[in-house]
């Protein structure tokens, strides 16, 4: 939220207040709605709207958050967010009517590497990273100058106004489609971004890793049905070679760092032979309002 002027009341302007459903605005480091409701901007430029017995669950330590950073940042999957690019800015140019302009939200954005990837092809957009670990979303916040930062659990109601967003984003993260249909104007879509079950697989028997669900662009589909309607999906598939320190970075900023001590991958990770392979595997998959794909022609 620490951005320009500009920026900061654009992606504000799309927020409502959590407790009463009010809009928001930014006044003395704070966002402050008609009812008297204030949340604080952090200095790390993030504004926390979760109520304060919300619990962080899952999400992404400080180590985590490091090691996504670290990742994304040494360009392991530029060719992902390439892809991710490409599909949003296809989907922009069929929005070149649009009479506001257009805000993405990555629900689930953690560091904001892949928001920001989208921003940098919409020079007019600006972007809203949703995520509950304030940890990840301190380097959201700065990840690129036309994003916003909000901590919030992408299972409850969004605090966002209805028919707002131009696209949605969900990149590993989880689903609520009643919500991404909610705030997802028309003429939207929503992009997934899941791995397939070959994702990381020479890894997951040797290190003890979590593996991918076979079925899992069908449960993707399962949880999105009655709200979306699947356009497009495709696959990327791509062998990195990696040394052992940039595997335990990989590791360490995916859901198996619940599950593995950096002592014992270290120790798995030494009697492997260096460079690693490591295949990495992805789906991403466009979907569009049921309400869009039904609306009459003309």
């Amino acid at each position: 939220m620490a951005h320009d002027g500009r920026v900061l009341s654009e992606v504000v302007s799309h927020l409502v207040c959590p407790v009463c459903g009010q809009g928001l605005l930014e006044s003395d480091r704070a966002l402050r709605c008609g009812a008297g409701h204030a949340f604080d901007i952090a200095r790390q430029g993030y504004v926390n709207l979760l109520p304060g017995g919300a619990r962080p669950g899952t999400a992404d330590t400080p180590e985590m958050a490091r090691s996504r950073e670290a990742f994304l940042g040494a360009g392991h999957f530029q060719p992902l967010m390439r892809l991710l690019a490409d599909r949003v800015e296809d989907m922009a140019h069929g929005q070149a009517g649009a009479t506001s302009p257009a805000c993405v939200l990555d629900a689930g954005a953690g560091t904001g590497e892949y928001l920001s990837a989208v921003l940098d092809r919409l020079p007019e957009a600006t972007g809203m990273a949703m995520d509950i670990s304030k940890h990840a979303l301190r380097r959201a916040a700065r990840a690129h100058p036309r994003i916003g930062a909000v901590v919030w659990d992408v299972w409850r109601p969004f605090p966002v106004a209805d028919s707002s967003m131009a696209a949605v984003l969900n990149v590993f993260a989880p689903r609520n489609g009643a919500e991404f249909r909610r705030v997802l104007r028309p003429g939207g879509a929503l992009f997934v971004v899941t791995p397939t079950a070959r994702h990381l697989e020479t890894l997951v028997e040797p290190l003890g890793l979590l593996s991918v669900d076979q079925r899992k662009a069908e449960r993707v589909d399962d949880a999105l049905h009655g709200h979306f309607t699947l356009a497009h999906r495709e696959s990327q598939e791509a062998e990195l070679l990696l040394r052992p320190d940039e595997v335990e970075t990989l590791v360490g900023m995916g859901p198996s760092a619940h599950h593995v001590a950096p002592a014992l991958l270290r120790e798995r990770l030494g009697a492997l032979p260096a460079p690693i392979r490591v295949p990495a595997s992805f789906t991403v998959s466009v979907f569009r309002a049921v309400a869009d794909l039904e609306a009459p022609a003309g």
